[in-house]
C-alpha cells in the first residue's frame, strides 16, 4: 500500500511553490534559496499570524534581498591586482616605497584587528587565501548571505580605515 504525503498548508505550501519557481527560473540556485530561507526565517521570527498573505510577502522578501544583494555586490566591485594591465597597477618607487608598504601592511594588519572575528576570518578566507562566499559558509556553518555580510562589512571599515593611502 502506498502512503500519500499529506499536502502542505498555509504558508508551507507557497514555501514549496515559490522555491521551485527561483530554483527553475535562473535567478541562480543558491542566490535565490537563501534569499526565501533569510525571508522565512524573517517571517517566523515576527510572526506568521501577523501576515495577512504569507505568498505576496515571501515572493516580495524574497525578491527585495536579491536585488539587495546585487546592490551590495556592484556597490563592492573591486578588481583584483592579477587582473589589471601593467599599466593600470599602482607602483610607489624610490626611496620611501618599502616605508609605504610597511605603513600599509601595519595599517591593514590594524584594521582587520579592529573587526570582530567572524568578520576577520572571512575577509581573511576570501581576499587572502582566495576561498569563495560559498566555501567559506560551509566551513563556517553560517548561510551564504551571512557570508556576503561579513564580506561588505569587513570590505566598508578596511575601505574607510585604508582609504587615506589610496585617496583617489
Amino acid at each position: 500500500m502506498t502512503r500519500h504525503a499529506k499536502p502542505k498548508k498555509g504558508w508551507l505550501a507557497h514555501y514549496s511553490e515559490l522555491i521551485g519557481v527561483w530554483r527553475s527560473a535562473g535567478h541562480g540556485k543558491e542566490e535565490g534559496e537563501d534569499a526565501m530561507h533569510d525571508t522565512v526565517l524573517g517571517m517566523l521570527k515576527n510572526g506568521v499570524g501577523a501576515i495577512d498573505d504569507p505568498r505576496a510577502y515571501m515572493a516580495r522578501g524574497t525578491s527585495n534581498r536579491l536585488i539587495s544583494r546585487y546592490r551590495h555586490i556592484k556597490a563592492l566591485e573591486i578588481t583584483p591586482l592579477d587582473e589589471l594591465v601593467e599599466a593600470e597597477h599602482p607602483a610607489t618607487t624610490g626611496a620611501d616605497a618599502s616605508a609605504q608598504f610597511q605603513q600599509l601592511a601595519e595599517a591593514l594588519a590594524s584594521a582587520l584587528e579592529e573587526l570582530p572575528p567572524k568578520c576577520r576570518w572571512v575577509y581573511i578566507r576570501h581576499r587572502l587565501e582566495g576561498w569563495t562566499h560559498t566555501e567559506i559558509a560551509r566551513e563556517m556553518g553560517l548561510s551564504r548571505s551571512m557570508v556576503e555580510k561579513y564580506m561588505t562589512r569587513a570590505l566598508r571599515h578596511v575601505s574607510e580605515r585604508l582609504r587615506h593611502h589610496a585617496p583617489y
